[in-house]
C-alpha cells in the first residue's frame, strides 16, 4: 500500500488523473481573494461555550471541593458554531444552519456568530434550551464542566431541512457537524440532497453508528471515535485494514483520521497518506476537531487537493491547540506557520 507525503501547493497536471477528491475545481492559492470565493454551509449542533475564570483560595467547608471566586466571564461559539467561525476566520463566506432556544443563551450565541462574520440561519425552538457548556477555570485549570441541553422538536427540524434545501445550491462544500444533540436527525437526507447536486460533504461524526453517514465525501473521526466503530487495532497495518473496510462500506471517497500527537492519516482508495503532528506546546485541545474540518473544507473549496488540504488542516490544528478554549486560526497566522513549517 502506498504511503505519501504532500503534493505541491498549486494544482498540477498530475492531479487530473487522480480520484475525484484529488481533482481541484479551481487553481489553488492560499490568499485572501481565493478564500473569499469559497462558500461553505455548516449544519449541525451549535452551542454556547461559557468560561468562568476565578481565584481558588480555599476548600469549601460543605464538601472537599475548591471554592472559586469568579472574576471574569468569557463566551464563545461552540460546536457547529465554532466550525463556522473557523471557516469564516480564513475569509470564506459561511452560512450556519442550526436550532437554538428562545432564551438568553440563544440570543447571545446568535450575536457572537454574526460578530465573527458568519451568516446565521438559527431556527428558534420555544421548547428547547440552547446547548451551553459552562467551564469553571481556576489556577489555569478546568475544575468543572456543566452542560445544559435538550433536543429540538420534530417540527423545527423539518423547517431546518427546508432551509437546508434553499441554502444548499449556493455553497461549494457542506460540513455536517454532529455533536449528538439531535440537530442532525435528517442527516441521511441531507447527504443525499447534497451529493445529488454534486456538493462535497464532510462529516464530523459522533456515536458508534456511522451508517447514517453513508455516501458522504469525507468523514473525520478522531482516534477514540474511530475505535468505537471499528474496534481496537494492533498496529498500522491493522488500522489501515479496518479504516479502509469502513470507508468502503460507507462509500466514502476518503476517511481522515485525526491522531492527536501522532498527526493525521488519510485513507483513500488504495492509499494511505500520513501527516506528522506539528510540534507545539499543547495548551487546550478542545475545539481542535472543529478547526480541522473547517480548514480542510475551505481548502477543498478553494481548489486544494485532498492531501494538501490535510497538510494545511494539520498545521492549523497545531496552532489552535496552543490557544485556550475554542479558538480560531486566521489566514495570515496560518500562512506564516506554513512558511515556517
Amino acid at each position: 500500500m502506498k504511503r505519501g507525503g504532500r503534493i505541491p501547493g498549486r494544482a498540477g497536471a498530475a492531479a487530473k488523473s487522480a480520484g475525484a477528491l484529488e481533482r481541484p475545481r479551481r487553481e489553488f492559492s492560499l490568499d485572501a481573494a481565493t478564500m473569499r470565493s469559497v462558500r461553505v454551509l455548516v449544519v449541525g449542533d451549535a452551542m454556547l461555550d461559557r468560561y468562568w475564570f476565578g481565584d481558588v483560595g480555599r476548600i469549601s467547608p460543605e464538601a472537599p471541593v475548591p471554592i472559586v471566586k469568579v472574576e471574569r466571564v468569557e463566551e464563545r461559539p461552540g460546536g457547529a458554531a465554532n466550525v463556522a467561525r473557523n471557516a469564516a476566520a480564513l475569509g470564506a463566506r459561511v452560512n450556519l444552519l442550526s436550532v437554538i432556544g428562545r432564551d438568553e443563551a440563544g440570543a447571545r450565541l446568535s450575536a457572537l456568530v454574526r460578530k465573527d462574520g458568519v451568516r446565521a440561519n438559527l431556527l428558534r425552538d420555544g421548547g428547547l434550551a440552547t446547548t451551553v457548556k459552562l467551564r469553571v477555570i481556576g489556577r489555569q485549570q478546568q475544575l468543572l464542566r456543566v452542560d445544559f441541553e435538550t433536543e429540538p422538536s420534530h417540527d423545527v427540524l423539518l423547517d431546518k431541512l427546508a432551509d437546508y434545501r434553499r441554502l444548499l445550491e449556493a455553497c461549494d462544500v457542506v460540513i455536517l457537524s454532529d455533536y449528538g444533540k439531535g440537530g442532525l436527525a435528517h442527516i441521511v437526507e441531507m447527504i443525499r440532497l447534497a451529493r445529488t447536486l454534486g456538493k462535497r460533504v464532510l462529516v464530523d461524526p459522533k456515536g458508534d453508528d456511522y451508517s447514517r453517514y453513508r455516501g458522504a465525501t469525507v468523514v473525520t473521526p478522531n482516534r477514540s471515535e474511530l475505535r468505537e466503530v471499528v474496534g481496537r487495532w494492533s498496529g498500522e497495518k491493522d488500522l489501515a485494514r479496518r479504516a479502509q473496510k469502513l470507508r468502503r462500506s460507507l462509500k466514502l471517497e476518503a476517511l481522515l483520521l485525526t491522531r492527536s500527537e501522532e498527526g493525521m492519516s488519510l485513507f483513500e482508495e488504495g492509499a494511505v497518506h500520513d501527516e506528522p503532528a506539528r510540534a507545539r506546546e499543547v495548551y487546550d485541545v478542545s475545539g481542535a476537531g472543529d478547526t480541522v474540518i473547517a480548514v480542510f473544507a475551505v481548502m477543498l473549496g478553494a481548489g486544494a487537493g485532498v492531501r494538501e488540504a490535510m497538510r494545511i488542516a494539520n498545521q492549523a490544528a497545531g496552532i489552535v491547540v496552543s490557544k485556550f478554549g475554542t479558538a480560531v486560526v486566521g489566514l495570515d497566522e496560518l500562512a506564516a506557520a506554513l512558511v515556517q513549517g
